[in-house]
């Protein structure tokens, strides 16, 4: 297969499985035989086909019940930079603006509620150059950056809230990695800290800014209870259960990562949190190649990413990923009566004996 451009696994798949094969790849992988493909509206493909991104829209709902439908719609979006990152800062960020923008109004049109983008969406992702000053400039306040005011609009327009996940500078000039929720009046709702950083080769995160001191907060936003596990969080098992705890409906997690990194368990560790916690989960990757030139050495760095972004119901099944290449718009209409329909059924929440493992840690912990 070297040289050879796979768009996804899906596309291999679909491409050498007869029919009757592909159903029962389907039932085992994806968990259900086909993959619940909800309408577009007829303009729709071809203004994504004009802007080169991939479209792709499934439904969840849960079972018939005496309650009403609780009824949905989330979108995640993947894009690459425009820009190589030797420009100014503020051209790269404005480019990246006028791309999403077009994205974002696709969104709005099919109704989508819920927007999260990928980790730190306005900006190539730098900290592989380990320098610092030269990148300052995309660092801005949650509340009252470039970014925020670009989608606080965006946000009121169209009636959706919006997860953005940026390099936050406080007042005191502290860097974070910070998700800020935008609700659907265009108003700032509050933000996350990325809670666990890592420390792995290039991916060395603490040279940037601290570990996060949110804890795991869940947003009442107009239309679920969500919260934002971002990028190298999804390693971590309790980091996915307090936001269940919490009482999240509906759990984003935007990320920058590269095929080496951990792509072979791209697709089981958001599933998974899933299937334990009982809520929905939206994994979020960029995609595109990032080229940096250090200012110091003046040393080559490249960073790949892979995409393939994709949602997960809380009875595991999941979505098809989007490209591995192309910017891409996944839509998902999801019924939120699930998350309760399969706690209630596997009774996870109420076997986990959590005073166990906490008197456990505890434990632990003092030791130490």
């Amino acid at each position: 297969m070297d040289g050879v451009l796979v768009q996804s696994l899906d596309e291999i798949v679909t491409n050498n499985l007869d029919q009757d094969q592909l159903q029962q790849f389907n039932r085992i992988y994806y968990g259900r035989t086909d993959h619940g493909e909800l309408k577009l509206k007829e303009s729709t493909p071809s203004a994504c086909k004009k802007l080169n991104i991939q479209i792709a829209a499934y439904s969840f709902d849960a079972d018939k019940e005496v309650r009403p439908p609780k009824l949905i719609k989330i979108g995640l979006i993947q894009h690459a930079i425009v820009l190589p990152t030797n420009k100014p800062i503020n051209e790269q960020r404005e480019a990246i603006f006028e791309k999403v923008e077009k994205i974002i109004q696709i969104a709005g049109s099919e109704g989508v509620q819920i927007l999260c983008l990928q980790e730190t969406w306005y900006m190539p992702f730098f900290l592989c150059t380990r320098e610092i000053k030269e990148w300052e400039d995309f660092a801005e306040l949650a509340h009252d950056g470039p970014s925020f005011h670009f989608l606080s609009k965006l946000a009121t327009k169209y009636n959706l809230v919006i997860v953005s996940p940026i390099l936050e500078k406080d007042e005191a000039g502290v860097w974070w990695n910070t998700a800020v929720v935008i609700d659907a009046d265009g108003k700032y709702l509050g933000k996350h800290r990325k809670n666990h950083l890592p420390s792995v080769g290039s991916f060395n995160e603490t040279t940037y800014y601290s570990p996060g001191n949110t804890g795991h907060p869940v947003f009442a936003t107009k239309f679920a209870k969500i919260a934002v596990n971002i990028c190298y969080g999804r390693h971590h098992a309790l980091n996915w259960l307090m936001f269940a705890i919490n009482g999240a409906e509906v759990v984003f997690n935007p990320a920058a990562t590269i095929s080496k990194f951990g792509e072979s368990f791209w697709g089981i560790e958001a599933r998974s949190a899933a299937a334990a916690n009982g809520y929905f989960t939206c994994s979020i990757n960029r995609v595109g190649t990032e080229d940096f030139i250090t200012k110091g050495d003046k040393k080559t760095v490249s960073r790949n990413y892979y995409g393939s972004s994709y949602i997960t119901a809380p009875n595991g099944c999941r979505t098809p990923g989007l490209s591995k290449s192309l910017d891409g718009l996944l839509i998902a209409q999801v019924d939120l009566n699930l998350n309760r329909q399969v706690r209630d059924k596997t009774g996870y929440n109420l076997t986990s004996r959590l005073e166990m493992y906490a008197k456990e840690l505890n434990d632990t912990l003092s030791k130490n």
